[in-house]
């Protein structure tokens, strides 16, 4: 018998989404707050996101993969902005984008896979969760009518679980036409087990509406805005990217991922509008980069890396962290950046503060494999 993921696969095909990297995923609830999570896939460098220019060895460890400051945006007397997060750091200026600098989850073997599913199931260890945070903070909300709608192979590991979500992913081919729609709904319309499944397949569709679907970051920002400001749209949204895995060409490679995200966000925001004041954006990833330069022009896998908060509710302007500094004996195992604050009391803080839920009993419940996550607090306009 084919499976309930199966046929959501094969449905989303009909309707003429594929799978696409970046891809989303949503999740309603009944709350007006909007809450969303941009996972960075490939170990983004915090280090040249959000540059230490005052920290005496940054320059000696990158050599010619430093960036250069006077292109940069000052932060503050410590830290600097890579020079692509043009519309970042206008939000930064105007108190709607905070970084929290040596930043990581409690993984320290440095291998993607098993990191990015220590981050997204909220587990200490790989594999030790079966289902994700994102999922159980969903089940934390008061539910809506909407029930799990795929439009993707797979839902990200972050939203996997007993909580229904809704995914979709914009295709790179042409809309299945309406009389190919319409035979298949008519194949399926007395099937008890396809037929619901494919009409929430098309309610997913026609949430969409007319939102230009192509996969450029700008139209992504548009088509997640879409959805989030409908009425009856999600409220929670996983926003999937891929590529910072800089081992060679970081320079303009990392140039090229932080314009596509920077301009994504922007088009997030103009298209939210007034509900921009109510809306979150956390951006994380598995772990950072070497501090030090490898041969080939890059950086290989590290350990503390920057996590970005931006939107109209957040409290920022600030850089926060316990900056550990770069020197050999502050570097962790003499590679890497030290992390100094938890991941998981991040994302409990702002997911709790953003939707208006508990901080302590949010960080129980999405992280209690750690048993004392400590929630950051102050992120989120009151």
């Amino acid at each position: 018998m084919i499976s309930r993921r199966q046929f959501l696969s094969f449905a989303a095909a009909g309707a003429g989404a594929i799978l696409a990297s970046p891809h989303m995923a949503f999740a309603s609830v009944e709350t007006d707050r909007r809450f969303v999570f941009v996972i960075q896939r490939g170990a983004a460098d915090g280090l040249n996101i959000v540059v230490p220019y005052a920290e005496p060895s940054y320059q000696s460890l990158r050599g010619t993969l430093a960036i250069d400051t006077s292109t940069t945006t000052k932060l503050n007397g410590t830290f600097a902005l890579h020079p692509s997060l043009a519309e970042t750091a206008k939000m930064y200026a105007s108190g709607e984008a905070l970084f929290v600098h040596a930043v990581a989850s409690p993984y320290r073997d440095r291998s993607h896979f098993d990191g990015q599913n220590v981050l997204e199931t909220g587990g200490t260890s790989p594999y030790q969760v079966k289902d994700g945070w994102l999922n159980r903070l969903v089940a934390m909300m008061p539910a809506t009518h909407e029930n799990a709608i795929a439009f993707a192979p797979t839902v990200p590991m972050a939203l996997r679980g007993k909580a229904d979500v809704t995914s979709y992913a914009p295709s790179g081919l042409p809309q299945a036409p309406d009389d190919l729609l319409v035979r298949v709904s008519q194949l399926y319309e007395q099937d008890a087990q396809l037929g619901p499944l494919w009409e929430s397949a098309m309610a997913a569709r026609g949430l969409a509406g007319d939102a230009d679907a192509r996969q450029d970051p700008a139209s992504l920002g548009k088509l997640a805005a879409s959805f989030l400001s409908r009425e009856d749209g999600p409220r929670l949204a996983m926003i999937e990217t891929g590529g910072w895995d800089t081992h060679s060409a970081q320079n303009p490679r990392l140039a090229n991922q932080l314009k596509a995200l920077d301009t994504m966000l922007a088009s997030l925001r103009n298209g939210l509008g007034p509900l921009w004041g109510k809306t979150t954006v956390l951006a994380a990833t598995e772990f950072g980069r070497t501090a030090a330069a490898n041969g080939t022009g890059g950086t290989d896998h590290g350990t503390g890396s920057v996590a970005m908060l931006i939107g109209g509710a957040v409290n920022g302007g600030r850089v926060l962290g316990d900056w550990p500094g770069l020197k050999p004996n502050d570097l962790y195992q003499a590679r890497d950046l030290r992390a100094t604050t938890a991941l998981d009391g991040l994302i409990a803080g702002a997911a709790s503060e953003s939707l208006g839920l508990d901080p302590h009993r949010t960080a129980a419940a999405l992280f209690a494999q750690a048993g004392s996550t400590q929630p950051l607090t102050g992120l989120i306009r009151s």
